[in-house]
């Protein structure tokens, strides 16, 4: 069965995002590390598909490049089933737990789930979140897009690795444990 990963970075106080989305703090000129990507293309050689919040689909067309998931399969999850598909975009405004149970059990390489917060909560939430690799930026924003949205029930998780870079960053792997012990 694919696996569901959660491969984002937030700032230390678990933003994601400023209020409006912008993630200029991500490529602060002070954080650079000539060379290093922080394992992002080999993490990209083991996906082929990738989901994302209509907001953060929004943020990535933003940018002053071209989309940068061309060669992947790609859904945007909307609660406005106006939205059309497009060449590298599906939309996806029906129930989206029981998409992603379909999808999962579907052949292919894994899956990564880009965000934002309120698609990362339900993904987690639903049981179907498998992984999270989560870069740690050592900036406070303050404000802004929490990696997961208020109301989150209590997990656990397990740390199954770590990696600290020159530049502060740190970056965790892990996975949601199967179940809280209760506290009796």
């Amino acid at each position: 069965m694919r696996k569901i990963i959660l491969y984002i970075a937030a700032s230390l106080d678990g933003f994601i995002a400023r209020p409006d989305g912008n993630i200029d703090w991500l490529h602060d000129e002070d954080f650079a590390l000539p060379g290093e990507d922080f394992h992002y293309s080999s993490f990209l050689e083991t996906i082929d598909t990738t989901l994302m919040g209509n907001s953060t689909y929004q943020v990535i067309q933003g940018f002053e490049t071209p989309f940068p998931y061309t060669d992947k399969t790609n859904y945007v999850f909307t609660r406005n089933p106006e939205h059309q598909d497009d060449a590298f975009v599906k939309f996806v405004s029906s129930d989206a737990t029981g998409f992603i149970k379909e999808l999962k059990q579907q052949p292919g390489k894994d899956i990564w789930l880009i965000g934002g917060g309120q698609l990362n909560t339900l993904v987690l939430e639903a049981g179907l979140l498998d992984e999270i690799v989560l870069t740690y930026i050592p900036i406070l924003l303050g404000t802004g897009i929490p990696l997961f949205a208020a109301g989150l029930q209590e997990h656990k998780l397990q740390v199954e690795s770590n990696h600290c870079f020159d530049n502060g960053f740190v970056q965790l792997t892990l996975r949601p444990a199967k179940s809280i012990p209760s506290s009796e």
